[in-house]
């Protein structure tokens, strides 16, 4: 096990305490140990960093508590459209699919694009039917849909209607889930997973999917998903510049991971995390919100989660 490392982020611009129960924060956090557990089992056995990534992605695309999968954000159309990437740090192959609407679990549609061969990106129509046509499960639209993201897109439209001056929360505009890990070889993979934000333009496409602006990895340097709005990690292309300051600019991963969030995409005045893992040691996770729901296991198999401030530390995976 020597050198596994795994890392997830559930989003940045998490909710203020008092507007969940405890019962429902507790259960996000047993959502994250979960798909850290089943990143961290194919690890273990020796598995691939790009198989763990993809299994700790499955789990939180599957859970109500997060803005990827089940529980999606809507479009100002009332539908969903879900974003999704994939990246081997070994070979720099990659996959990734855009404004799907009926693949269960986007991140498998985007591993099954990597694993073709053919493409990097499929958006849209064209992505859903290669999804069946690799067999992956397929689902109604109305699948992915919840009343807390229906309430939450009343309420932005009512705002907008009124003409009421009430900026939105972090966590009621955007929110994306992704993994980094490292397997027992110390190859790097990463993936990301979206609905976007709620109200967003239909067709809108975000930092997600892109290879570079959302996801990257590269074995020796970093692999690194992000979380914020999309439009500003895609102009500063901030996965990579990530990367790139590592390994053009020798600094070390947590150096540049902070320089990142708190100065580069700050100076935008957005919202922005990410969880990044180097080419050892263990996850790192900067964000400049409230909260941001993350969680890793470490190098020496310690299980941390957290959704604000205060780290829960659940003991050996």
């Amino acid at each position: 096990m020597s050198g596994i490392a795994i890392g997830l982020h559930g989003g940045c611009g998490t909710l203020s305490l008092n507007l969940q129960t405890e019962a429902e924060w507790a259960e996000s956090r047993a959502h994250m140990a979960s798909a850290l557990r089943a990143g961290w089992r194919i690890l273990r056995a020796g598995g691939s960093a790009l198989d763990a990534v993809q299994a700790a992605v499955v789990v939180m695309e599957d859970s109500p508590h997060f803005n990827a999968g089940y529980g999606a954000a809507l479009t100002e159309k009332s539908t969903h459209e879900l974003d999704a990437s994939i990246m081997d740090g070994a070979s720099l192959a990659a996959g990734a699919v855009c404004t799907v609407r009926r693949v269960r679990n986007p991140v498998l549609a985007a591993r099954a694009v990597l694993d073709s061969g053919r493409a990097v990106l499929l958006a849209g129509e064209a992505a859903d039917d290669f999804a069946a046509s690799q067999g992956l499960a397929m689902v109604a639209p109305n699948y992915f849909t919840t009343q807390r993201r229906v309430d939450a897109l009343k309420l932005l439209q009512q705002r907008a209607a009124t003409g009421a001056f009430v900026p939105a929360s972090e966590a009621e505009k955007h929110g994306t889930v992704g993994a980094v890990a490292r397997d027992q070889q110390g190859h790097l993979a990463a993936a990301t997973s979206t609905g976007g934000f709620n109200n967003k333009p239909s067709g809108r496409v975000g930092d997600s999917p892109l290879i570079g602006a959302g996801t990257y990895a590269q074995d020796g340097v970093c692999a690194v998903s992000c979380t914020g709005q999309g439009e500003i990690f895609i102009r500063r292309v901030a996965a990579y510049d990530l990367a790139a300051r590592i390994r053009y600019g020798g600094q070390p991963l947590e150096a540049a991971a902070t320089s990142l969030v708190f100065e580069t995409l700050s100076s935008h005045f957005i919202g922005a995390g990410l969880i990044a893992l180097g080419a050892s040691g263990n996850p790192v996770a900067p964000f400049n919100t409230l909260g941001m729901y993350r969680g890793w296991i470490t190098t020496d198999g310690e299980l941390t989660v957290a959704t604000h401030q205060e780290l829960h530390h659940l003991g050996a995976a």
